[in-house]
């Protein structure tokens, strides 16, 4: 493994106060445990270069796979370098369907948002369950009734993001967030449960409508 010291030797001198961009076509290990990747350094001969990545883009780190390309903007910090920014180039095809649908989220047609919702239910993306969540109350009804859809496809991991909205202020809102739990069935009776444990009144009753529709009686409420 080469020393990530030489790294300096390759860039331009006037960089390293300001920063500076690599670019890799191959992401040889990613080390989450530790915040490291190391990638493979273009016209090096295979040489690479490990780095550690700034906890701001801890989430990017996550996201990309060894294989992947990608441009790193590396800084120094009192001596140490950093990646502070990631441009991934995956080769996941999933991964780009992904990346598409999330920027037509903010499409301003709603066909746009239909489609990229619609897509995002059919991977079965996790990674978008916050925005899923919000596009429940997109203006358009269309749009609020295949996220609806697509947050039942993604099943457990949406669940904790939908309990608070069983006690919005909208109807239309608390019956959908209902809905989609009741739809979601067994794998959202755990974490119903766990919420059960602190939620405040109002959201304690409409937790257990949801457990009566589902047929489920949790402990607590049979003792």
């Amino acid at each position: 493994m080469a020393d990530p010291v030489k790294l300096f030797q390759i860039t331009p001198k006037h960089a390293k106060g300001e920063g500076f961009n690599i670019v890799t076509e191959n992401v040889t290990a990613i080390r989450l445990e530790v915040h490291q990747i190391e990638i493979e350094l273009l016209a090096y001969d295979g040489k690479t270069v490990l780095l550690d990545v700034a906890e701001e883009v801890w989430d990017d780190l996550q996201r990309i796979k060894t294989g992947d390309g990608a441009t790193l903007r590396v800084i120094e910090v009192d001596g140490k370098r950093f990646v502070n920014q990631f441009r991934i180039r995956t080769k996941d095809p999933n991964m780009v369907k992904l990346d598409s649908a999330l920027m037509d989220l903010k499409d301003t047609h709603w066909l746009n948002r239909k489609y990229a919702v619609e897509v995002l239910g059919e991977l079965k993306a996790i990674e978008a369950v916050d925005e899923l969540v919000a596009c429940l109350e997109d203006d358009v009804g269309n749009v609020r009734n295949r996220s609806y859809d697509a947050l039942i496809k993604i099943g457990a991991p949406s669940v904790a993001k939908i309990i608070p909205l069983l006690v919005s202020e909208e109807d239309e809102l608390r019956q959908n967030a209902m809905e989609i739990l009741r739809k979601i069935g067994k794998p959202a009776v755990e974490p119903l449960a766990t919420a059960l444990g602190d939620a405040d009144a109002a959201l304690k009753k409409r937790i257990m409508k949801v457990f009566d529709r589902m047929g489920y009686k949790p402990k607590e409420a049979t003792a």
